[in-house]
């Protein structure tokens, strides 16, 4: 912004008429579109979390299973319990890993949103984008969901994957 008394007098005209500089009106988009990709960035890393809680789970059920048709099979000893407990063990950790980032992100969600909230009473960025709930966390909470089926499974015997 010049230091000219007509760009002052703009300024002020605008400010008076509810218009803002067009300086502070392209930083205040560039602001609330920085809230956007955060946003993405967020959901990229449940993402993350998911992929890998995925491939734990199933890397573990993947194991019991293929050891408990060794089992009946009577390839294996019948008191061989560690490679269903090592499978076991996997899908606690997938469902541990998820459900550990469900609530990093849901958290790190409900700041982002209050910052967020904050600056659009203040006026500093445009709160006309909506906000809405990531549907990646949808799909991280039916994955938990599968997670405990699995593990009920295979602790039981009991359920779809028995």
């Amino acid at each position: 912004m010049s230091d000219s008394p007509n760009s002052y007098v703009y300024t002020r005209a605008a400010m008076d008429e509810g218009r803002r500089d067009p300086a502070v009106e392209l930083s205040a988009r560039r602001t609330g579109m920085s809230f956007q990709r955060t946003r993405m960035s967020t959901d990229r890393t449940l993402m993350s979390v998911i992929r890998t809680s995925i491939s734990l789970i199933s890397f573990g059920f993947t194991i019991a299973q293929f050891f408990e048709r060794l089992r009946s099979a009577k390839i294996l000893p019948q008191e061989s319990l560690a490679p269903r407990n090592f499978g076991v063990a996997l899908v606690a950790l997938g469902i541990g890993m998820l459900v550990i980032g469900i609530f990093y992100h849901l958290h790190y969600m409900r700041s982002l949103r209050r910052e967020r909230h904050a600056m659009v009473n203040e006026g500093l960025i445009h709160g006309e984008s909506p906000y809405p709930v990531s549907l990646t966390l949808l799909v991280a909470v039916v994955m938990l969901f599968f997670g405990v089926l699995a593990i009920v499974s295979m602790t039981t015997h009991l359920g779809p994957f028995g």
